[in-house]
C-alpha cells in the first residue's frame, strides 16, 4: 500500500506528539487554528508551550492556512479536543482518510467520535487512533503501543504505515466502538483514583477503583455495540492502567487536587491543559442512564465535579454499597 501524506490537525500536546513521531519517517503537515502560534511554532522550531524541549524534525511543516491543510489526498488525523471534532470532520474534502485522537463523548448530544461522523459526515473513511499514550513520552522517542481502530481494514493499514516504528508500535482493531467507550470511560475513572490518591487511602482502595472501573467501561461499552476483549487491550485496560496511575495524567491531577479541597475552576486553570474528564463524567452518566448502565463510580465523580458531594463523602458512599456478586 501506499504511504499516504500526513496531516495532523490541532498543534496541542497530543497532536503536536503524533506529528513529531511521524515526521522522523516522512513528510508531515501541522495545522494550528492560530495563526500567530502556527508562525511561532514554525519559527521555533518547538512546541515550548505543550512539549517543551522536544526539537521538530526537519520533515514537520506548521501551518495555520486551512486551504492547505483541509485540501488534496493524505491521512488527515484530527488532534484536536472532543469539542473541536465536528468542526474538523465538517472541513473535510470528500472521501478523506481520516483517524481522531480525542477521548469523550460530546457535550449536549452525548455522542462518540464514530457516531458524530456517521451523522455528520458518512462519505468518510473513519477510525480512531487511541491507547495508553503521554504525549511527552511519544514525542521523546520513548516506547509506545498504539491501537488504529476502523471498520476499514485498508484505514487501519494506512495508519500502521504512518505512525509504526521502532519505538511507535500500532496494533489494528475492527472495534471502534469499544476502542473510543475505553478511551472516553478512563479518563473519568483516573479522576477517581485521583481522589483516592490523594485521600492517602491506599494502594487497595486504588486497586479496587482500577478494577471496578474497568468494569462500568466494560458494562457500558457491550450496552453500546461494543466487544467485551476490547476493554482488556491497549485502549481498556492499558489506558485505564496509565491514567489512573501516571505522573502525567491530566485527569489524576483533578482528582488529587480536588481531594485537597482546591476549587474545580481554580484547578483546570492551573493545569492550563484540557482534562476530557471533566467534560465527559456527567455526559457519560446522562448516557449510561439511557442505556440503563449502573456507573456508580462515574455517578459519585460526577457528585463531587459539580460540588455535590465532598471528596470523602463519595468515596465512602461506594464503600458503602451493598454487597453483590462481582460478576
Amino acid at each position: 500500500m501506499q504511504r499516504l501524506p500526513v496531516v495532523v490537525l490541532g498543534a496541542g500536546a497530543w497532536g503536536t506528539a503524533l506529528a513529531v513521531a511521524a515526521a522522523a519517517r516522512q513528510p508531515v503537515l501541522l495545522w494550528a487554528r492560530d495563526a500567530a502560534q502556527a508562525a511561532r511554532l514554525q519559527a521555533d522550531r518547538c512546541n515550548a508551550r505543550y512539549l517543551p524541549g522536544i526539537a521538530f524534525p526537519p520533515a514537520l511543516t506548521v501551518t495555520a492556512d486551512a486551504a492547505q491543510a483541509f485540501a488534496g489526498i493524505g491521512l488527515f488525523v484530527i488532534g484536536t479536543p472532543m469539542a473541536g471534532l465536528r468542526a474538523c470532520l465538517a472541513a473535510l474534502p470528500t472521501g478523506a482518510n481520516t483517524f481522531w485522537l480525542c477521548k469523550g463523548f460530546e457535550a449536549g448530544s452525548g455522542l462518540l467520535g464514530h457516531e458524530i461522523a456517521q451523522g455528520t459526515r458518512p462519505d468518510l473513511h473513519c477510525g480512531v487512533l487511541s491507547g495508553p499514550s503521554f504525549a511527552q513520552e511519544v514525542a521523546q522517542g520513548r516506547p509506545t503501543a498504539l491501537v488504529a481502530a476502523s471498520h476499514s481494514a485498508d484505514l487501519a493499514a494506512a495508519a500502521v504505515q504512518a505512525f509504526h516504528s521502532d519505538s511507535l508500535r500500532v496494533y489494528t482493531s475492527t472495534d471502534p466502538v469499544g476502542v473510543e467507550v475505553g478511551g472516553a470511560v478512563k479518563n473519568v475513572m483516573a479522576i477517581a483514583t485521583g481522589i483516592a490518591d490523594g485521600l492517602a487511602l491506599g494502594l487497595n482502595a486504588r486497586a479496587a477503583l482500577v478494577t471496578r472501573g474497568l468494569a462500568e467501561m466494560t458494562r457500558l461499552g457491550l450496552a453500546l455495540g461494543a466487544r467485551a476483549e476490547t476493554f482488556m487491550g491497549l485502549s481498556g485496560l492499558g489506558d485505564l492502567v496509565l491514567t489512573a496511575t501516571g505522573d502525567l495524567s491530566r485527569n489524576r491531577q483533578v482528582g488529587l487536587l480536588l481531594a485537597q479541597g482546591r476549587a474545580l475552576p481554580d484547578i483546570l486553570q492551573q493545569l492550563g491543559h484540557v482534562a476530557e474528564g471533566v467534560h465527559t463524567a456527567p455526559t457519560l452518566l446522562a448516557r449510561a442512564r439511557v442505556a440503563g448502565v449502573d456507573m456508580p463510580i462515574t455517578a459519585a465523580v460526577v457528585a463531587v465535579l459539580q460540588g455535590r458531594l465532598p471528596p470523602a463523602s463519595a468515596l465512602q458512599q461506594l464503600m458503602a454499597r451493598d454487597a453483590r456478586p462481582e460478576a
